[in-house]
């Protein structure tokens, strides 16, 4: 069984936030519906408890860490790219720790979705940058991002 979970914060007014990314990722393969994937979901908490949320479904379908894929916005990467790698999370996002500390592990895949399109002499604050939507012009780049993780992702999965 395979498990995705996008994280992001839920309510209206942070829907087209860049700490949402994980959520778009979401919205694209329930359209796609990727062969061989058993459960997605959103989580419906905050992004900081995003931990208890993945711990349930977890144990509810009794998923091995190889078969989890988290899907989140991630500040080390840049906006237009992304990566999909085992064991290996962004060095700060509140989020994941808390589903690290949740799990007892942080041996699953990550799917980092980058959003970081700070100007370099004037780089906001990182829990500031996330919770601000993207611009029209950042918005085409991170669709064209997300379909192109969503394909990568049903790659991946297919060669596991």
């Amino acid at each position: 069984m395979i498990l995705i979970i996008g994280l992001g914060n839920p309510g209206v007014e942070y829907k087209d936030t860049r700490h949402n990314a994980g959520f778009l990722v979401v919205d694209e393969l329930l359209t796609t519906k990727l062969p061989g994937v058993s459960v997605v979901r959103k989580s419906d908490v905050f992004m900081n408890d995003s931990g208890s949320f993945v711990k349930k479904l977890v144990d509810k379908y009794k998923v091995e860490p190889s078969d989890l894929y988290i899907i989140h916005d991630d500040l080390d990467i840049k906006l237009g790219e992304f990566k999909i790698q085992k064991g290996h999370g962004p060095k700060d996002h509140n989020g994941l720790n808390d589903i690290y500390q949740k799990l007892g592990s942080d041996d699953f895949w990550h799917v980092r979705i980058g959003i970081d399109n700070r100007p370099l002499d004037n780089k906001p604050m990182g829990i500031e940058y996330v919770l601000q939507n993207f611009s029209n012009e950042e918005r085409e780049i991170l669709d064209r991002t997300v379909k192109e993780a969503t394909n990568t992702l049903g790659k991946n999965i297919k060669a596991q």
